[in-house]
């Protein structure tokens, strides 16, 4: 074998590593990538039961709802076109209210109820998360100047 051959299978061999490493790396990963969707997405697509992902908008008027134990709380996201109920078992963020926004983590279950497990308020009069605020542009509620 001449020294570029070997060379070559040496440069070969190494890529070949390179993508079975990266692989294996997205593979193990793929449990903790959690997509956005706004509730309009969730309205059109048919996101299977269990798959975690985030959803972001704002706290619908009128819709939350605390359950007796004190820690259980029901309530709907919007973007204005769609709205989503959500229900959460846990502590709420201080800042965390009707018409504010919120991004949740969590999953459908099978009644269409986004179980929540994490909860994020925004902490802010400047600051929305910019997948709510894209979501908010898109459906005609963005009030330019009241968030960044």
């Amino acid at each position: 074998m001449t020294r570029k051959k070997k060379r070559l299978v040496m440069v070969l061999g190494a890529m070949a590593a390179l993508g079975i490493g990266a692989g294996l790396v997205g593979y193990a990963l793929r449990e903790n990538i959690a997509l956005f969707k706004s509730p309009t997405e969730i309205a059109q697509e048919k996101i299977p039961e269990g798959r975690r992902f985030r959803i972001g908008g704002l706290v619908e008027d009128h819709s939350v709802v605390r359950g007796p134990d004190g820690v259980t709380v029901s309530f709907r996201v919007t973007d204005g076109v769609a709205s989503v109920p959500v229900s959460y078992r846990g502590i709420l963020p201080d800042l965390f209210r009707e018409g504010q926004g919120v991004v949740a983590m969590g999953a459908l279950d099978g009644s269409g109820t986004f179980k929540a497990s994490e909860i994020l308020a925004k902490h802010d009069e400047r600051y929305m998360p910019p997948e709510v605020v894209k979501a908010l542009k898109a459906s005609g509620k963005w009030q330019e100047g009241a968030s960044k």
